[in-house]
């Protein structure tokens, strides 16, 4: 399905530039600015007889220290989806798509991330193409193959994928995914980033890598067996590459993790500074988080939001905003969480925090 064209603001663009038409991932058109490097000659802003101090600018810094707020630099709100985006229709890329309320270049999710959903009826398929250095893929319901082209860097690459896999590409070739029955995925790059910078991949950061479901299933089984899970903030297994020993992450500007919240059980508030996108694997009624700006004495938020969830939905949680999940149904629920934090770690800026500590102890 082509996604829907999303405008870039012009009105900070030169006089007579105007923005380009160009393909997005889903096959539908975007709007972007031209680069500098693709103006003319004065088309910049600065004119025959002027110098190089022509674009600079001074600021009080208690104005234009913390630029994030709305009509600057939007700050990144809370948002849902329902699994029926994804429920019937066509073969179809479905961007989760906020730059118009991130005031940035579309699809984005976030600043640093574009995620989608994939429905692939059977028989037919698709081409996950994105100017990315890094596409997780998690298999909802299905299962099919893919398949990607060789370049200068890697050779061919094809691996069948079942319903709870998940897996990670670098950057490369586009893959094409086939569905032998009707699937559903989701897809998470980080070419929001990319653009941002203005750059492209050279090379691959991390060497492919496959999660498969049976593999994760008894990785938790062991966790949950474990006699000190009982006294653990959470339950939950993140997924790393060998590459990446540093940062302990999927790859190095993404961080995963297969997360189970027990029947009855309230897993502590914590935050961090990277924002996530959290795709609810399955769960029944009753589960839910609590989002907010802060937390009293006991370590309860106070004043929270709560995001009801449901099997197959999708939303964000915010960076630095406390969050606690919840599951008052009874029968345990599974979660997939994704974050930028392969970068903050990489950067040292993560600042995740638990309430309580991460074993749970005050």
């Amino acid at each position: 399905m082509a996604s829907a064209a999303t405008p870039t603001p012009t009105g900070s663009l030169p006089a007579g530039v105007q923005c380009q038409s160009v393909m997005d991932p889903g096959g539908g058109l975007i709007e972007r600015a031209p680069a500098a490097s693709e103006l003319l000659p004065g088309e910049h802003g600065l004119q025959a007889n002027e110098g190089l101090e022509a674009a600079a600018l001074w600021f009080d810094y208690r104005e234009a220290a913390n630029p994030v707020r709305p009509g600057l630099t939007e700050p990144i709100g809370l948002h849902q989806w329902g699994a029926e985006l994804h429920s019937c229709g066509p073969t179809a890329i479905l961007p989760l798509d906020l730059s118009l309320e991130l005031g940035c270049q579309g699809p984005a999710t976030s600043p640093a991330l574009a995620a989608h959903f994939l429905r692939i009826l059977p028989g037919e398929g698709l081409t996950a193409a994105a100017v990315a250095t890094t596409s997780l893929f998690a298999v909802l319901r299905g299962g099919g193959s893919l398949t990607r082209p060789g370049d200068q860097h890697a050779g061919p690459l094809s691996l069948a994928w079942e319903s709870g896999d998940v897996f990670v590409l670098p950057a490369g070739q586009a893959p094409q995914l086939k569905a032998r029955e009707e699937s559903v995925l989701y897809w998470v790059h980080d070419g929001p980033l990319l653009r941002y910078l203005g750059v492209e991949p050279s090379l691959p950061r991390f060497r492919p890598c496959h999660y498969p479901a049976t593999r994760l299933q008894r990785e938790l089984e062991t966790l949950l067996n474990d006699p000190s899970a009982s006294k653990a903030n959470r339950l939950s297994l993140l997924l790393g590459n060998a590459d990446l020993p540093a940062t302990r992450t999927v790859s190095h500007t993404l961080w995963a993790m297969q997360g189970v919240l027990p029947a009855g059980s309230v897993q502590s508030a914590h935050k961090h500074q990277s924002v996530a996108l959290d795709l609810i694997l399955d769960c029944d009624p009753g589960c839910y988080t609590l989002v907010g700006s802060s937390c009293d004495s006991e370590g309860q938020i106070r004043d929270p939001r709560r995001i009801d969830w449901q099997s197959g939905g999708a939303f964000i949680t915010p960076p630095g905003l406390w969050h606690a999940h919840v599951n008052e149904s009874g029968r345990a629920a599974r979660l997939l969480p994704i974050q930028d934090a392969g970068l903050h770690t990489y950067l040292r800026s993560l600042d995740i925090r638990f309430r309580g500590g991460l074993r749970g102890e005050e």
